[in-house]
């Protein structure tokens, strides 16, 4: 018990450092992901987001007519979430997504943003996949979205990178990583620096899997792979692909 409560402290501070600056840093939504999930939804007309953070895809889901849960760790998210002009179309729900907090079942769940990684174990990982397929309808999907592990961004196991950017008031970003490569974890600091002195400093824990991996988590879960892509516009997923869509469905 001490462990998972570790392990959801570490999740939920992620979320909470984060949520007042997380619309600054990742303002974008790609149309296609939101088509391609209102496709898999069709006429079933409900779907689950877990990780949903302060809505980006779950509110223009909503917008198109999609019925959407969305089940996130932070309080500090869901509060981004509810002052948005449509944040109230979206039946919020503070929890641990690795627990699927929610009654009932869906013809899709989805995880974005590679956000699947934000769970901090293997373990954890796993037992997300099958509370998923326990609240997945027959025929329901599962969506990840995920980079793809690359293991040559890393010098030592360790990474550093610096850029001019707009976000979260300008400055000069810089990038601390450290890699674990027997966990599979990475831990991060994102620190914006501006011309005044001062700092920001936001946290970035991640424990990353292969697509492999994570056909054989949703293997255990009594999941099969439907097919993955390259992103949501349907380019085919490659040997050379830095990320992937995967959808999984309940057999």
């Amino acid at each position: 018990m001490e462990e998972q409560k570790s392990a959801t402290d570490l999740e939920r501070r992620y979320g909470d450092t984060w949520a007042p600056y997380y619309d600054q840093v990742h303002p974008e939504v790609d149309p296609a992901a939101v088509d391609f999930l209102v496709d898999l939804v069709g006429d079933r007309g409900r779907a689950m987001e877990l990780a949903v953070g302060t809505g980006r895809v779950a509110i223009p889901l909503a917008l198109r007519g999609v019925e959407i849960t969305g089940v996130d760790l932070s309080g500090e998210m869901l509060k981004q979430l509810a002052a948005k002009p449509d944040g109230g179309l979206v039946r919020a729900i503070l929890g641990d997504m690795v627990e699927v907090p929610v009654d009932g079942v869906f013809p899709l769940i989805f995880v974005v943003f590679s956000s699947i990684f934000a769970i901090s174990s293997q373990d954890r990982q796993v037992e997300c996949f099958r509370n998923v397929a326990a609240h997945l309808e027959p025929d329901g999907h599962f969506v990840l979205e995920c980079f793809v592990p690359d293991m040559k961004r890393f010098d030592k196991n360790y990474r550093y990178e610096s850029e001019f950017g707009a976000s979260i008031d300008g400055g000069v970003k810089s990038e601390i990583s450290v890699h674990h490569p027997l966990l599979q974890t990475v831990d991060s600091e994102h620190i914006w620096s501006y011309p005044d002195g001062s700092t920001r400093t936001l946290p970035v824990s991640i424990r990353y899997a292969w697509p492999s991996e994570l056909d054989l988590m949703a293997q255990l879960a009594d999941l099969v792979l439907e097919d993955r892509f390259e992103w949501y516009d349907r380019a085919p997923f490659a040997a050379d692909s830095g990320r992937h869509v995967s959808i999984y469905r309940k057999a």
